[in-house]
């Protein structure tokens, strides 16, 4: 019999050792561990921010998916956009993810007026010391997700004021060399047809530029601007109006119908001009109905939409003018008669109809001008002259109207307006 040696049995001097030995494989897995899904988590990141920039750069702005999206009448799948967001996706991947496997799931969408992109990664991740566990591989996955609110369908409608008044010198300049170059001292340009000398042809003479003529230009100018902030080519629609050629048939004038290509409006709008008349003192120079011209826009523009779709379209009166009334209006004139002319301010009255109908309005006072030497200005229109911007103003929708005074640029004063209209929020609901 073996005898054992004394405190053999109480001795523990050898269990560390083997505790090690028992540990060493799950203590390196785990420490592996910790690497592996360091290493993951560090390529998961970089894969999210490729889904991110996929997600988004699929429907910015200027994107194709957004293009098509303003030309679809409906909802429904945008293909092109799934091209976009799997090439901006791959172009994301640098290093080590070039060698990874990806599996993307796309899809981007027209809901209304929104456009939402959803891009789903999945890779499959080779491990090194998780091996050590029996696991070889690691599954990284996620999602990104965007949405964009298309740009709002508007169509413009143009009311240019090219009445008589109109034909006033476009700056003091202008106003300056035609009183010079007048018997009665006249800033206006007046277009009378039975008389060859006419002051509106000894205004081109003198080179002098009448309130139309710019006017004119900042109309064909605001084309311009309207192709260049547009996301689509069917976003905008403009159509152009005056109040007549000439005073015997005095009545609203299309110039151009409302249509997409605003390269023929601009090139239409060249036909803009001042009014004729026969001669001085026409049929009491009653000219201008803002009455009559606001009536007859009423009928003309149709009930607007919300503008989510080129179906249901905005619609906006752009109103160009100097704000001073002249006709025939025996009932109703807001200021003295004489006889049954009504010489006003504009009578709001007939504004407010188009908004109740939906149609925003946005005003444009082109200031009328003092004419300190003019004895007609002094007796009928100084006594008002200070009511005109006022009640241009309350013409104007909330926000949509802007004065410009001779010493201004139209042109600028024009596209400041339309982008007010273009960038006004958007009430959906």
């Amino acid at each position: 019999m073996a005898i054992l040696p004394p405190g053999f049995i109480s001795d523990r001097s050898g269990n560390f050792g083997i505790m090690t030995a028992l540990l060493v494989v799950p203590l390196f897995g785990a420490a592996g561990m910790a690497v592996d899904f360091a290493h993951a988590l560090s390529l998961r990141t970089q894969l999210y921010a490729a889904a991110d920039a996929a997600a988004v750069g699929a429907i910015s702005e200027k994107s194709g998916a957004v293009a098509a999206a303003m030309k679809m009448s409906g909802d429904g799948t945008i293909s092109l956009g799934k091209d976009d967001a799997r090439n901006i996706f791959t172009s994301q991947m640098s290093g080590e993810l070039t060698d990874v496997h990806v599996d993307l799931g796309i899809d981007v969408t027209k809901t209304a007026n929104k456009v939402n992109s959803l891009v789903s990664f999945s890779a499959t991740m080779p491990t090194t010391f998780m091996r050590i566990l029996g696991r070889d591989t690691v599954t990284i996955s996620g999602t990104a997700t965007a949405e964009y609110q298309t740009a709002t369908f508007m169509d413009f409608y143009i009311l240019l004021d090219n009445t008589p008044s109109m034909g006033v010198g476009a700056t003091a300049t202008d106003v300056a060399t035609m009183e010079k170059n007048t018997s009665d001292t006249c800033a206006f340009a007046c277009h009378e047809t039975e008389n060859k000398n006419n002051y509106y042809n000894l205004a081109k003479k003198l080179g002098v530029s009448m309130r139309i003529d710019v006017v004119r230009q900042a109309t064909k100018e605001l084309t311009q601007t309207a192709k260049t902030t547009r996301v689509s080519d069917n976003q905008f629609r403009m159509g152009v109006y005056t109040f007549g050629t000439k005073a015997e048939d005095a009545k609203l004038t299309t110039i151009s119908d409302p249509t997409v290509n605003l390269d023929q409006v601009r090139t239409y709008t060249d036909a803009v001009d001042l009014m004729t008349i026969p001669r001085q003192g026409y049929n009491n120079d009653q000219q201008t109905s803002f009455d009559s011209a606001l009536d007859q826009m009423k009928t003309i523009i149709t009930t607007p939409g919300d503008g989510s779709t080129s179906a249901t379209p905005q619609k906006i009166l752009f109103f160009v003018s100097d704000g001073v009334g002249d006709s025939e209006k025996p009932q109703g004139c807001t200021k003295k008669l004489t006889g049954k002319r009504c010489q006003e301010p504009i009578d709001t009255s007939f504004c407010q109809p188009l908004k109740n109908k939906g149609i925003r309005v946005a005003v444009l006072y082109t200031t009328y001008l003092p004419l300190p030497k003019n004895n007609w200005y002094k007796d009928w229109i100084r006594p008002f002259q200070n009511e005109i911007p006022t009640k241009m103003q309350e013409c104007a929708s909330p926000g949509l109207y802007f004065e410009v005074s001779m010493t201004q640029g139209i042109t600028e004063a024009m596209k400041e307006l339309f982008l007010k209209v273009i960038r006004a929020p958007r009430i959906t609901s």
